[in-house]
């Protein structure tokens, strides 16, 4: 079967390999079990992509999205919010939604002002892949915003990301294919020739 889905015919493997090279393609099987075995000329490479893809949206739909809670306090030092931020960013990239809860204790609720420019330095630092469903606001001792994925983006992301990883394990593969026909040349400078069975060496000196 050509790339374009045309059917091609019974032919031998080794014509099949050469028809796939000459387009620069591959040639992978894929129905090993008929009689005779069925090929595709394809990209495998592209095919990889394309399939992983497909399985990430499979899984995003198949997910059921819950709500998540990150609590915060209005003067979270920078190494903790960064750690609840990765942890609320992996949860809107699964497609859950995210309650950020700040917590206000004794005279803390006088400022509340210190509590809303802490979620809208959240909202910021997350609006690559996130939108806010309800805006901040009080309960009690308790100020809070909901977030949900913004899918789009985050596809996008998810896109760029695997056209990056495709990139780099393209490139690591020349990289390993001119280290391993370097590492077949003989070093510099030497020069090796078979030797003959049965000759004899004439000792030093000799001719």
């Amino acid at each position: 079967m050509d790339e374009d889905g045309t059917q091609l015919g019974v032919m031998t493997p080794f014509d099949a390999v050469q028809r796939a090279v000459e387009k620069g393609l591959d040639l992978v099987e894929v129905a090993p079990g008929a009689n005779p075995p069925v090929c595709r000329i394809m990209d495998y490479g592209k095919y990889k992509y394309e399939l992983k893809k497909k399985q990430a949206v499979s899984k995003q739909k198949a997910h059921a999205a819950t709500m998540k809670e990150v609590k915060l306090r209005p003067r979270t030092d920078e190494h903790d919010l960064d750690f609840k931020l990765k942890n609320a960013r992996r949860f809107l990239v699964e497609g859950d939604k995210v309650k950020v809860t700040l917590m206000f204790r004794g005279r803390e609720i006088v400022h509340t002002s210190i509590g809303r420019e802490q979620l809208d330095r959240v909202k910021e630092m997350l609006a690559d892949i996130a939108a806010v469903e309800n805006p901040p606001r009080m309960d009690g001792r308790f100020m809070s915003m909901i977030l949900v994925p913004n899918r789009e983006a985050i596809q996008r992301l998810e896109r760029a990301r695997a056209q990056q990883e495709k990139a780099e394990a393209a490139m690591d593969s020349g990289a390993a294919g001119v280290q391993q026909a370097g590492s077949d040349a003989p070093p510099a400078g030497t020069h090796t020739e078979p030797a003959e069975t049965g000759d004899e060496i004439p000792p030093t000196g000799e001719s």
